[in-house]
């Protein structure tokens, strides 16, 4: 048994100093340090720094070179290694918009990687972005590779699919939306849409409950024509990503977002294989990715994706905001764990849950994560 002491533990509602935090593979006990009797336990001495939640990552392409869409079984576990370093305790591999066979074998090899133990920040499932979008939003999808909307894709991979992409004005987007609702085991998010403020009210009415990096790729707020980014931020049903990485959304809009949406707020990273690399090309959904600093685009100047780290995303919300530090922790570990139905298990600091742990200074540079208890 283990047990951290001399920390500020970032609970969901507050962050309590004098506490300690005792587990194993599972958070068995939050009580005052003078109750621990130390030569019980393992003691990790946080020395100051804050004590938080693993962070969740629901919406990742790629990092350190690999991509989730390549299929590659040593790819996913280079990536969860990776943004295990960067407090990512559990994460959904994404994938885009590519041929159906290459999804299909993306999804087998998240299926294997995800029965095994041990590889870094553990797979929830993945996140389906992509094929059923709209090519006038498609973004850096390859729009060669859109099909219609088909429920019966979804829901046939549904133990491994946890979340998945919806143009829902396409036709047989709103079906599709309705179908795996009502099936009850899928996130359906909306997003690469061109639907009108009506059109994704309609989309909400049948299933819709999650926004794909919210203001990107998707039809503008506007006062007479409050487009897809006004009905996700109205409905309270809805839950929004948002990359928070200062050049996909400007950070002026952090405060706002947040008000609007609260618990249902989902920081990601959205971050394609260039992430933690240096300067250069590289590809997305086999399209040529120019990297300079944060920014990645195509030839074209289309935004492709982000080089953004989870850790990083909640320093810049924090930092262009007035929350509290717990509040924007919650956006990157609580509040995605809720949106995909995962927050019995993850995503706070609480009795039962798993050891799901990272140890950060006050910027959120990580120091230490640990996932089931164990240190990577």
């Amino acid at each position: 048994m283990k047990c951290i002491i001399n920390g500020k533990l970032v609970l969901p509602d507050k962050v309590a100093e004098g506490m300690a935090i005792v587990f194993d593979e599972r958070i068995k006990a939050i009580l005052p340090e003078g109750e621990i009797e130390k030569e019980n336990y393992e003691i990790i001495d946080a020395k100051g720094a804050f004590v938080a939640p693993g962070l969740v990552d629901i919406h990742i392409h790629g990092y350190l070179g690999e991509d989730a869409s390549d299929g590659s079984e040593e790819g996913l576990k280079k990536m969860a290694a990776g943004i295990a370093k960067n407090g990512v305790t559990s994460w959904c591999p994404t994938t885009m918009t590519i041929a159906k066979e290459d999804i299909i074998k993306a999804f087998d090899t998240a299926r294997k990687v995800k029965a095994q133990s041990n590889y870094g920040a553990k797979i929830l499932g993945v996140n389906s972005e992509g094929p059923f979008v709209n090519p006038a939003k498609k973004g850096a999808q390859p729009e060669e590779f859109i099909l219609a909307p088909d429920g019966d894709f979804i829901i046939e991979n549904a133990d491994i699919v946890k979340l998945f992409t919806v143009a829902p004005e396409m036709e047989g987007g709103y079906e599709c939306a309705k179908k795996v609702y009502e099936d009850g085991r899928v996130l359906v998010s909306m997003g690469h849409t061109n639907a009108s403020f009506d059109e994704a009210n309609k989309g909400i009415e049948n299933g819709v409950r999650h926004t794909t990096h919210l203001f990107n790729a998707m039809t503008a707020l506007a006062h007479r024509n409050p487009g897809v980014v006004g009905a996700a931020l109205s409905d309270e049903r809805v839950s929004c990503e948002l990359i928070a990485d200062t050049f996909h959304v400007n950070a002026g809009l952090y405060k706002l977002v947040y008000k609007a949406k609260g618990d249902k707020l989902c920081l990601i990273t959205d971050c394609m294989r260039a992430g933690g690399m240096p300067d250069g090309e590289y590809t997305l959904g086999g399209q040529k990715v120019i990297k300079t600093g944060i920014q990645c685009l195509l030839e074209d100047g289309t935004i492709a994706g982000s080089v953004l780290k989870l850790n990083e995303g909640v320093r810049n919300l924090y930092n262009n905001t007035n929350l509290e530090i717990y509040e924007a922790f919650n956006c990157a570990s609580l509040n995605p764990a809720k949106a995909i139905g995962e927050d019995r298990n993850i995503g706070s600091l609480e009795v039962g849950k798993c050891a799901d742990i990272i140890i950060c200074d006050d910027e959120i540079n990580v120091s230490k994560t640990i996932i089931n208890g164990a240190e990577f």
